[in-house]
This record gives structure tokens, C-alpha cells and sequence, in this order.
């Protein structure tokens, strides 16, 4: 096969390819890295390829086995080795230890911005948030879907407003 013809044939299947590395990375720009790399592997090692087996399926593998290999060095990288006699390798992740002080503050916090919105607001916003679905919270408070949907947007901006020092910036 030559290089043209090995070309044509990986473009026609790298749409293919595309779904799989997303489901393996869980993020675009990590699939778009994943297949970029599965390609550049297949073209520089287009002479391993055996003519008149399956394209497809050995595209598949290089890619599997990329990203095989590219987790376990990022599994690697984020473990710490000890070198004190006993040589522990420790995951440095797993031995995190969190204060939960922090979570108690937010939660205090947000009990009571729940406790000053106003009674109409609410009940709706209390209802969707323990899992009633909309039409639910309409046929129960007896008022129409419309007005639960503006209603539990209202109470969740106004909380938005009253909890501003827990926005995530970057």
C-alpha cells in the first residue's frame, strides 16, 4: 500500500475513531490530543501494518494502547516514593486528609439564605430540590407549571446573589 492510499484509508475511518477516544478520555480536547497521537503512530508505523487485515481494528489498538500507556504514566507522576529504608510507594491522592470545616461553614450558609427567601419561592425551590418534578410541584401547590418553573429560578438567582463568596472563579 502506499503512502497515499495508506492516508486515504486512515482519513476514511478517523471519524470512527473519534466517538472511542471520547469515551475513553471523558473530554474533548483529551480525545482530539488521544486521536492526533493514534494517527501520528499509525503513519510513522505504516510499514507494521499488513495489507488486507482490518485498518480499523488496528487503529482501535494503537489507540487503546496509547491511552493505556499515557494513564499509567499519569498515575505514575502523581505517586510519591518514599525512601526511608522501607521504600513505601505511597499514592499521594489517596492519602489526602480533608477538613470539613469548611463544607459545615457553606452549609450554614446556605440553610439560611434558604430561610430568608420568601415563602413563595421557597416552597417550590425546596420541593424541586427534594426531587419533586415540576408538574408535581404544580398539581400539589395547585398553580400552574409556568409559575413553578419562574419560581424556583427566581429562588435560585436570589441565592446566587446571597451566596456569592462561594462562586468558583478561575
Amino acid at each position: 500500500m502506499t503512502v497515499l492510499e495508506f492516508t486515504h484509508s486512515i482519513d476514511q475511518v478517523t471519524k470512527a475513531l473519534r466517538p472511542f477516544a471520547l469515551r475513553l478520555t471523558k473530554d474533548v480536547e483529551d480525545a482530539n490530543d488521544l486521536l492526533q497521537e493514534t494517527l501520528m503512530k499509525a503513519f510513522t508505523n505504516r510499514d507494521k501494518f499488513t495489507d488486507g487485515t482490518n485498518l480499523k481494528a488496528w487503529l482501535y489498538t494503537i489507540m487503546k494502547n496509547t491511552f493505556i500507556t499515557n494513564y499509567q504514566r499519569l498515575v505514575r507522576r502523581k505517586t510519591f516514593i518514599d525512601t526511608t529504608d522501607n521504600l513505601h510507594y505511597i499514592n499521594s491522592l489517596d492519602s489526602i486528609t480533608e477538613n470539613l470545616a469548611h463544607s459545615n461553614f457553606a452549609q450554614r450558609d446556605i440553610n439560611e439564605a434558604i430561610d430568608q427567601l420568601d415563602g413563595a419561592y421557597k416552597t417550590p425551590f425546596l420541593m424541586h430540590f427534594q426531587g419533586f418534578k415540576y408538574h408535581e410541584i404544580a398539581q400539589r401547590l395547585n398553580i400552574p407549571i409556568g409559575t413553578v418553573k419562574n419560581r424556583i429560578h427566581i429562588a435560585r438567582k436570589d441565592l446566587k446573589a446571597q451566596l456569592t463568596v462561594y462562586a468558583y472563579h478561575n
